[in-house]
């Protein structure tokens, strides 16, 4: 059973990669006569998130062109949105058994037409919300080598980096997505994220700034940059982001909770010294030097007394006469 964080992430990168567009999305080959009528009726029913009913017309697709790979292609795409959508709704069961059915469309795509990357990376798209990094990895190298340079492979392979925790190769993926298109801001917020795990902080703030210079009200960078901020203790420059966030967002309790913390931390790094309170001294008398006085004094008196024992007595030199 998958834990709670473990699902999280999940969707989470689920909801990433759904947010890219299709690498593929254009390619539309189609089969010709019914099987383009049936796929045309599928692509409604995904624009109008009815999954179900577009299955069932991407599968008369197949049905009518069972060897044209763009069939499987547009009905395993059509079982992922359904797996993501049901794992949204913590239906567990119905979520793997559409990530499973879209995994096995996808290797028939590739089955008709293995020296294509577009089956890996989408059979990668699926393993990741699966939380299978490994075989996404995979399946991502094999994109790579038959395709070449691809931003978006680029993307998803760090997606399964993070996924892992491999924090280094991440940012080298990010890297590499945002210098085929510099103009997404997801890869500088993954990249940034990948940087703050591995504590290189300035690097992290950078890319939270190269996000908000595209868009200034982007509510989740500024908590973020606040967020790399404090950890830094540079809480003079926390304050005012998660400020700017809170005039976006107010009611984000959470954001609120992190500036009275950086607020307070600030506070307590500008206050001044407290002066040392003077410990106050034992009193003169106490029952234990009493003692002990009384004791030295005995002690004293016990010698004198030894000193002068068995000694003749003085007499005065004024003889009586």
């Amino acid at each position: 059973m998958k834990t709670r964080t473990t699902l999280t992430l999940s969707i989470l990168l689920g909801a990433m990669i759904f947010a890219a567009p299709d690498v593929y999305a254009k390619r539309r080959g189609g089969g010709g006569g019914d099987a383009e009528e049936h796929r045309r009726k599928g692509l409604e029913y995904v624009d109008a998130k009815q999954f179900d009913k577009a299955i069932e017309e991407f599968s008369k697709e197949v049905e009518a062109a069972p060897d044209n790979p763009e069939a499987y292609h547009d009905r395993g795409t059509a079982y992922r949105a359904a797996g993501r959508a049901a794992a949204a709704a913590n239906d567990g069961p119905a979520s793997a058994a559409r990530f499973n059915s879209s995994v096995a469309d996808f290797s028939k795509m590739i089955e008709l037409s293995p020296k294509s990357g577009a089956g890996y990376v989408e059979r990668a798209q699926t393993e990741l919300a699966q939380i299978q990094y490994d075989a996404a990895i995979n399946d991502l190298n094999k994109a790579l080598e038959l395709k070449g340079d691809e931003g978006l492979v680029y993307k998803f392979r760090g997606f399964a980096y993070i996924g892992l925790s491999q924090w280094d190769k991440a940012v080298v993926d990010f890297t590499a997505a945002i210098q085929k298109d510099p103009n997404d801001p997801q890869n500088y917020d993954r990249r940034a994220w990948a940087n703050r795990n591995l504590k290189n902080f300035p690097a992290a703030i950078e890319d939270y700034t190269l996000i908000l210079q595209k868009n200034p009200n982007d509510e989740d960078a500024l908590v973020k940059r606040g967020a790399t901020y404090a950890a830094t203790t540079d809480y003079e420059k926390a304050i005012p982001d998660y400020q700017a966030a809170l005039k976006l967002k107010p009611d984000d309790f959470a954001t609120v909770q992190r500036m009275q913390y950086a607020q307070s931390q600030l506070a307590a790094k500008n206050a001044p010294p407290a002066t040392p309170t003077p410990t106050p001294g034992a009193p003169l008398f106490t029952p234990a030097r009493i003692f002990f006085g009384v004791l030295i004094l005995l002690v004293i008196a016990a010698v004198v007394r030894f000193m002068t024992r068995g000694k003749p007595e003085q007499t005065s030199s004024t003889r009586i006469r």
